[in-house]
């Protein structure tokens, strides 16, 4: 049965930027919800101290929770190859974060999409990366994930592989045994497209799932398409929402999951509105749960 974790989609500003929320008052918060652990991100302010890893760890694992999964950002697409050279050495950093966290998967992105890039060099750079990252992922027992993203929140361009061509090819570019997919389905009406249209590519190669949910604020699913494959459109026509109530169509994507045998972790990205809004996501995840995977 997939075993859910939450990560802390509300409180990233005050994690990551004006400290505002310690790490430990979002361990006390979460590991009151009905999950069986906490996504992590390399980017809590807490964590360029290496001695608070052990810290946090265990205060996890002393309420029966584990931290399964790591959300980093790595950008494999830049054309100057010290700085990808860079880039890598964070990724294996980050693989090291995650393995003393417990952790068994480890995000990867491909990197910008920088308006020079052809798809072709785009998808070696980031393949090659990526490639160059997974021997020393394997060795330690963790598995990464590329995820199909819309765009991190330091990064100029959107993310290069956020079209479903662009990722199915970056996909089926990369075959080892320590590499998988964490299908996000919101990020997919970023693009302009149909979540189930990708899941049906790629449901054979996903290892973990981002949970969410997002609703129209104006206008429909078309007009979002027509807007620059749906990036500009964002802030201003989709929202995130309570998992269940929003445009994700949860019977069909755990029903193709159950049909290709997923049983890893499904961790949630929502909760703008507060906890109580989580709990409830929590709650829907719980009962999807139990009804595929009786």
């Amino acid at each position: 049965m997939p075993r859910l974790a939450a990560f802390p989609k509300a409180f990233m500003q005050a994690l990551c930027k004006d400290g505002t929320m310690t790490v430990t008052e979002w361990i006390d918060l979460a590991v009151k919800l009905d999950i069986d652990g906490l996504e992590w991100y390399a980017g809590f302010l807490e964590m360029s101290d290496k001695s608070n890893w052990s810290k946090f760890r265990k205060r996890v694992e002393d309420h029966g929770k584990t931290i399964p999964m790591m959300c980093c950002s790595p950008d494999f697409t830049h054309p100057d190859k010290s700085f990808r050279t860079k880039e890598i050495e964070k990724q294996k950093a980050w693989i090291d974060m995650t393995f003393a966290l417990g952790g068994s998967y480890c995000r990867v992105l491909s990197g910008q999409r920088r308006p020079e890039l052809s798809i072709e060099e785009g998808v070696k750079l980031a393949a090659d990366s990526i490639y160059n990252c997974l021997p020393y992922a394997e060795e330690r027992g963790i598995t990464l994930i590329l995820e199909n993203h819309y765009k991190d929140d330091f990064w100029e361009y959107p993310e290069f592989a956020q079209k479903m061509d662009v990722f199915c090819k970056l996909v089926d570019t990369i075959h080892h045994p320590a590499f998988g997919v964490n299908y996000d389905p919101s990020n997919t009406y970023l693009a302009g497209e149909d979540p189930l249209d990708l899941l049906y590519k790629v449901s054979n190669r996903v290892v973990t799932m981002h949970a969410s949910d997002r609703y129209l604020k104006e206008g429909t699913i078309e007009d979002l398409r027509k807007e620059e494959g749906g990036a500009l459109g964002y802030a201003k026509r989709l929202s995130h929402g309570e998992i269940g109530k929003g445009l994700n169509d949860y019977d069909a994507i755990f029903t193709e999951l159950k049909r290709v045998g997923f049983n890893s972790w499904i961790s949630i990205e929502d909760g703008v509105d507060g906890m109580e809004q989580l709990e409830r996501s929590v709650s829907f995840l719980r009962k999807k749960i139990a009804q595929y995977w009786p």
